[in-house]
C-alpha cells in the first residue's frame, strides 16, 4: 500500500522536505494498527529532527516524519484487542494520509474532542508528563500534597478537591483541599461538581475524566490549520517560534 506524505531523505532545512505521492508504508506487524490519518499537529521537534540534532539514534531518514495525529482506525492486525475498525484514535502518526504504528502508541480520542482538537493534544502532554516525572511530582503520595499547594496558593484556584486514604484526608485538607474525598468509601469519579483541570497522579486517568467540565479546549493557534500540501508552511510558521498555541494541519487527503 503507498500513502501521500511528507517526507525527507538528507538533514537540512525546510527544502529538503517534500511532498511524495506514493510512498510506500511498511508492512504491518505484531500489535500493530493501519490509521486513516484525519489531523495532525507539528512540533519543534518536528524541524530539530529534520536539522540532525538526533541522528545519532533517528530511524532511517527515508521514512514518514511527525507525531501528534488524530485518525480512525482502518485496520488491525489479529493481536490487537485495544481496538477495532472504526475507532477513532490519537497519539503517534505523521504527515502522511496513512500511518502504522504499534498500538500500544495509540490511546482513544476524547468524545468531548473533535479530531482537530484532539491532534495537538499527544506529544504536548507527554512532554508535561515527563517533566513532572523528572521532577518528582509524579511519586506516588508525594504528588498530590504538592499539586494541591500549588493548585490553592499559586495558581489561586477557586476550589481544590483531592482523594487520599482517612488517615490523611485532615492533611490535604491543612494544605488547601477544599473538599477531601475519602476513596476508600466514596468513588470519586461520581462527585456531581466538575473542575477545570483534572490532576491523575496514581493511574486513575479514565476515572478522573469524568470530573473535567465539558467545553475545555486544547489551545490552537489562530493561523491553524494548514492544508496538507502546505505542512512545509506550518513547519516554517512554527520555527519563528510565534505560535500561540498549536499548529494544526488539516485536512488530510
Amino acid at each position: 500500500m503507498k500513502t501521500k506524505e511528507w517526507a525527507y531523505s538528507k538533514y537540512g532545512g525546510l527544502h529538503v522536505l517534500k511532498l511524495e505521492s506514493d510512498f510506500p508504508l511498511p508492512e504491518m506487524k505484531e500489535n500493530q494498527l493501519l490509521i486513516k490519518v484525519i489531523d495532525a499537529a507539528v512540533n519543534p521537534i518536528d524541524n530539530k529532527r529534520r536539522l540532525g540534532w538526533f541522528k545519532l539514534n533517528d530511524p532511517p531518514l527515508s521514512i514518514i516524519r511527525g507525531y501528534d495525529v488524530s485518525g480512525v482506525v482502518v485496520k488491525v492486525v489479529s493481536e490487537v484487542k485495544e481496538f477495532k475498525e472504526g475507532d477513532e484514535p490519537i497519539k503517534y502518526g505523521s504527515l502522511s494520509e496513512y500511518a502504522v504504528a504499534d498500538a500500544k502508541l495509540f490511546a482513544l480520542k476524547p468524545r468531548n474532542l473533535d479530531s482537530l482538537q484532539a491532534a495537538v493534544i499527544p506529544v504536548g502532554l507527554e512532554t508535561a508528563y515527563l517533566e513532572l516525572e523528572q521532577l518528582g511530582f509524579l511519586r506516588r503520595n508525594r504528588c498530590s500534597f504538592l499539586v494541591v499547594l500549588l493548585a490553592k496558593y499559586w495558581y489561586r484556584a477557586s476550589k481544590v478537591a483531592a482523594t487520599a486514604s482517612p488517615g490523611k484526608l485532615d492533611l490535604i485538607r491543612s494544605l488547601g483541599a477544599d473538599l477531601a474525598i475519602d476513596y476508600t468509601k466514596e468513588n470519586f469519579e461520581d462527585e456531581l461538581e466538575k473542575f477545570d483541570v483534572v490532576f491523575d497522579g496514581v493511574g486513575q486517568g479514565g476515572k478522573a475524566m469524568k470530573l473535567l467540565k465539558e467545553g475545555g479546549k486544547p489551545v490552537i493557534d489562530a493561523k491553524s490549520p494548514f492544508p496538507f500540501d502546505k505542512a512545509n508552511e506550518a513547519l516554517a510558521y512554527l520555527d519563528t517560534n510565534r505560535a500561540i498555541g498549536k499548529i494544526v494541519v488539516n485536512p488530510i487527503p
